[in-house]
């Protein structure tokens, strides 16, 4: 079980303190807090950034990919090389119970009728599963990408599990990452250069074209905006109709 957060410091007082240093929340995080943290990544198209950050604090600090066999094998190529260009030394991929999977969706089909449905079983409860025992997680959402994550802190308590969430890049734009990936000559997803912003699983993941919002690429045609592993205010955001 994670740790009581309830004596921990004043989340106010982080989110001022961190607001715009992500360097200095993650060293916060993974360090000064003296809690159990995992680094929750896609993989995806700006993961670079905050992988890069992590690995000048801490090169073993456990990074979750969840593998909902469903992801691009461009995804899969890209963690093993941008692992091993960073030296990450405790990546886990985490996959779906192949009972649940039998039981739920066993011709993978799912997201077809039911997308929440297939979000829940091959991310939301392996995730879940995969961060028992740590007191918080780490992850890369930013303000600028949907409606719904302008309001976005830094540091965030999740009531429902009592951990603790950190989002150091909440405050980066689309340049701050340019600006980072290049500065660092980090290595791009191969996909980013054929149209995709926002990378999740294959079959729900289309090019974003100039000037669309970065994840309009993600469940496309549908209301859905957020896979299930972010919740606030009890419910997953939909897109405005």
């Amino acid at each position: 079980m994670p740790r009581d957060l309830t004596m921990s410091p004043d989340l106010d007082v982080l989110n001022h303190r961190y607001r715009d240093n992500p360097l200095g929340a993650l060293q916060y995080a993974l360090g000064e807090s003296g809690l159990r943290i995992a680094l929750v990544s896609s993989f995806g198209a700006d993961s670079a950034v905050l992988l890069h950050m992590a690995a000048q604090i801490d090169r073993d600090v456990p990074v979750l990919l969840l593998d909902t066999l469903l992801l691009f094998p461009e995804t899969l190529a890209y963690q093993q090389e941008l692992g091993t260009h960073l030296g990450l030394g405790d990546i886990r991929r985490v996959r779906p119970d192949q009972a649940d999977m039998q039981t739920r969706d066993p011709a993978s089909e799912l997201h077809r009728s039911d997308p929440d449905a297939c979000c829940a079983l091959r991310k939301t409860r392996p995730l879940a599963r995969a961060l028992v025992g740590f007191d918080g997680w780490i992850n890369g959402r930013k303000r600028f990408q949907t409606g719904q994550r302008t309001r976005l802190d830094v540091f965030e308590h999740d009531p429902d599990s009592d951990r603790l969430k950190i989002n150091p890049l909440a405050g980066f734009s689309a340049a701050d990452i340019s600006d980072y990936l290049d500065r660092f000559d980090l290595p791009r997803h191969p996909l980013v250069a054929r149209g995709y912003r926002s990378i999740g699983c294959a079959p729900c993941t289309s090019p974003v074209a100039a000037g669309e919002d970065p994840r309009a690429g993600r469940w496309r045609g549908r209301e859905k905006a957020e896979c299930g592993i972010h919740i606030m205010d009890g419910q997953v955001f939909r897109r405005a109709s």
